[in-house]
């Protein structure tokens, strides 16, 4: 059957698909189904898109306080990649970054990092320009049929860490409960760092090991290619689970242990603080996305390394399988 006369059928019959989640996996897989002639809502439950790709505007300035940069070794990620650069929405940023350890500091070369000017929220809003999303939307409840809070859909994407999709399954959809059950997550929390001026040693972004607080720390001003004296700082998941009930509460250890890391001797004049209760996943799925017998769908990088890349591509396979599925059921 036609794209176009599937789409007729399924729009007065049923709602198509709802996607739930408009991070990257959950717009890339909505735009491989629109682009099959499918259907598709989107469903946030946040006030705008991005996900763990997040960005927030501080005066007017964006800085990342979700995913840090991106790589790239996947060729078909790299086509849209070369589209983002051709369209001004990304830059190199680096290969090299610092490593604060036991035995001192050391430049760690690796794969290219790639940044975005306007932030890394900016490219999921790119994927998500032509699409129907609600945001501030929440989804109660997925039951067998499948019905997204007792509305019958072709099928159900839930483009999200595994405890938050757990939370929103019945439990008689057995194979999508077994299969976010074998996912496990690692808490954060991204501090945002303003300082008076630039006092710090040149440097990209630093890898801090065995340190009670930090983990990350980035320069978001060599990030972003304007020099602004921001540094954003993500902390180990440890000190992240002692604060996420009270994350703001966390604000000065984070600022003070920056500054003790790079010997800074003033005081930020801005912090910020975001809770990523499931920052990173630790455990997950087998393939690149689940699709069981009841329509339900579950994409995000759990399926693969924790990347940007991951989430693109496990978003984009589960939209191309549910596609071809849907089809297929039509004749």
């Amino acid at each position: 059957m036609p794209a176009a006369e599937y789409a007729h059928r399924v729009t007065a019959d049923r709602a198509g698909v709802v996607v739930v989640g408009a991070g990257i996996a959950g717009v890339v897989c909505a735009n491989e189904l629109v682009r099959a002639g499918i259907p598709v809502e989107v469903r946030e439950r946040a006030r705008v898109t991005g996900g763990r790709m997040a960005s927030k505007r501080f005066d007017g300035r964006p800085a990342d306080l979700g995913a840090a940069y991106f790589t790239v070794d996947d060729p078909d990620f790299a086509e849209v990649v070369e589209g983002w650069r051709a369209a001004g929405l990304v830059r190199e940023w680096t290969d090299t970054l610092v490593t604060y350890g036991p035995d001192g500091r050391r430049e760690t070369t690796g794969p290219t990092r790639w940044a975005a000017p306007l932030g890394l929220r900016s490219l999921v809003e790119r994927f998500a320009r032509d699409l129907c999303v609600a945001h501030n939307r929440l989804v109660m409840m997925v039951e067998p049929g499948p019905r997204v809070d007792g509305r019958a859909v072709e099928a159900v994407v839930l483009a999200m860490p595994g405890p938050q999709a757990a939370l929103l399954l019945d439990p008689a959809l057995a194979a999508a409960t077994r299969a976010v059950a074998g996912q496990r997550w690692a808490s954060a929390l991204a501090g945002v760092l303003r300082f008076p001026a630039r006092r710090w040693p040149d440097f990209h972004g630093a890898f801090v090991n065995g340190h009670p607080v930090l983990g990350l720390v980035c320069d978001d001003g060599d990030r972003r290619g304007d020099g602004a004296p921001v540094l954003v700082a993500h902390t180990t998941p440890e000190f992240a689970a002692r604060h996420l009930l009270q994350p703001t509460a966390a604000g000065p250890a984070i600022e003070q242990a920056v500054r003790d890391l790079l010997g800074l001797p003033e005081p930020a004049e801005l912090t910020h603080v975001h809770r990523w209760t499931y920052a990173k996943p630790v455990a997950g799925g087998d393939g690149t996305y689940h699709l069981d017998d009841d329509g339900i769908g579950l994409a995000g990088d759990a399926f693969g390394r924790p990347r940007v890349q991951s989430a693109w591509r496990s978003g984009r396979d589960l939209g191309r399988a549910l596609a071809a599925r849907l089809l297929a059921d039509r004749g």
